[in-house]
């Protein structure tokens, strides 16, 4: 069986091609920063899983052994002051390794502009990724993609949030830029078909759906897909940072992102040759309407394959540590006897957050959450991929599943702006108990007075939550 590197395993697109993969017959070598992400997944047995960071050299060796080709997926964008930095280093460690484990073939998702100067940070450092990865490897076959439309997207939910949570279009000169939106299905297609396409070898193709549009347009399309009517109004603050914080406000998706985004609307993402279609004739890119009808059934019918939270860290945490590495922790537990089987009980407590809401005096929650938001951290978020189905790093509103132990252990680690480090741990005992910990490991002295102040309320809350799930599940 042929082997391939899937880098950025965990990511939005990444997470699509692994099942794509495994259906071609590959043999599919998924490199993530934490293997539990993909541990719980359906087709975990079928694949391997390489724990490895391409900012560092540790166990690269181990990514490309006896690989035939390798797709490059790692996109840092985290640290808006330091994201080229970060992914120079990356592509520089992979293509090292690469060259000397002889792989075949590279194949890389880029960013496309057909602007020759005042390219975006964004793009800029997008296109010297493709370029790192050519110095070291002759086969490097490039796709360049504008706007990327499916469920779960960044650049949907963008559009998605600017357009319904507004009560008008908000209008800047950027949004007459013209752009090629291309369905995620074809982004995969593409990719998945370049692997055995020596057409394709040595190439940058650029890759966007049959319709050229203005970002306006976008908008306008999705409002009249949904049935909604709204009048267009000229921003008076022509300022791509200022709309940045305005869409942050409004929407799940962080400043440093949104003003990304922003920033690369000044580039006209329009294909400047045919090669896509010379070298994939079968592969029929859908239209823009139907891109977003698509994406609108799925995230309707609760089947969301992916989506953007899962890769994506807030820039204020700048190291990730689990439970189990953390140190002077402070802690309170609350318990109750369980009415109903685990199993019950587990699935009433797998549910939480996102539209479900947190069982006992929600508006809480959402306070702090609006709290966090002013504050520059993550908000509520995207609420959840699915409302039922769950698995280790994916987010749900301003937590992140750090563990899941099915009919047993369930931990929650929060992504809020705050002195210190939080936990939530939801957990069946051996004697039909279930325990509710929140452990904190405070920053100096703020984070002593943080956890204190809210313990009167925590201890109210947290014994609300337990009583109310019993009954759930009941």
């Amino acid at each position: 069986m042929r082997t391939v590197t899937l880098t950025g395993a965990s990511g939005y697109i990444g997470l699509r091609m692994i099942p794509r993969l495994i259906e071609r017959g590959f043999n599919v070598r998924c490199v993530v920063r934490d293997p539990e992400y993909l541990l719980s997944r359906p087709f975990s047995k079928n694949i391997e899983i390489v724990k490895a960071d391409f900012t560092s050299t540790e166990n690269i060796d181990k990514v490309f052994e006896n690989a035939e080709a390798a797709y490059y997926l790692i996109h840092s964008m985290n640290d808006s002051e330091r994201f080229e930095n970060i992914e120079k280093i990356c592509a520089e460690n992979f293509s090292v390794y690469a060259k000397k484990h002889g792989i075949k073939k590279i194949i890389y998702l880029g960013g496309l502009s057909s602007n020759k100067k005042n390219i975006s940070r964004h793009i800029e450092s997008r296109i010297l990724v493709g370029n790192t990865l050519r110095n070291y490897n002759k086969n490097v076959t490039e796709f360049r993609a504008g706007i990327i439309i499916g469920s779960g997207s960044v650049s949907f939910e963008m559009i998605r949030y600017t357009a319904q949570r507004l009560p008008f279009l908000p209008y800047i000169k950027q949004l007459d830029s013209l752009c090629e939106p291309i369905a995620i299905r074809d982004v995969l297609s593409y990719l998945i078909e370049a692997i055995d396409n020596s057409d394709s070898d040595s190439k940058i193709i650029e890759i966007g759906g049959p319709d050229i549009l203005k970002y306006i347009d976008m908008l306008k399309i999705y409002l009249k897909i949904r049935g909604i009517k709204k009048p267009i109004l000229r921003c008076p603050i022509n300022n791509p940072h200022f709309c940045a914080r305005i869409i942050s406000s409004l929407s799940p998706i962080p400043y440093n992102i949104s003003e990304a985004l922003l920033e690369s609307l000044k580039n006209q993402t329009i294909k400047t040759s045919d090669l896509a279609e010379k070298i994939f004739p079968d592969i029929k890119p859908i239209d823009y309407e139907t891109q977003v009808k698509y994406a609108l059934r799925r995230i309707v019918g609760n089947d969301i394959e992916s989506i953007w939270t899962t890769s994506y860290i807030p820039h204020y945490i700048k190291k990730n540590k689990t439970l189990s590495e953390s140190q002077g922790m402070i802690m309170i537990s609350y318990s109750v006897k369980i009415s109903s089987t685990p199993e019950k009980i587990f699935s009433v407590i797998k549910s939480i957050g996102g539209k479900n809401g947190y069982f006992y005096l929600n508006f809480l929650w959402k306070l702090r959450a609006l709290l966090d938001k002013f504050l520059g951290g993550v908000g509520m978020r995207n609420g959840r991929r699915n409302l039922n189905d769950i698995h280790p790093g994916e987010t749900i509103d301003f937590w992140r599943v750090e563990n899941i132990k099915e009919n047993s252990l369930f931990l929650l680690r929060s992504e809020m702006r705050m002195h210190g480090r939080g936990w939530l741990k939801f957990e069946i005992t051996d004697d039909n108990k279930l325990l509710l910990t929140a452990y904190f490991e405070p920053e100096g002295l703020l984070g002593y007075l943080y956890w204190y102040a809210l313990v009167p309320v925590h201890k109210i809350l947290f014994k609300g939550m337990l009583k109310r799930i019993n009954r759930l599940a009941v």
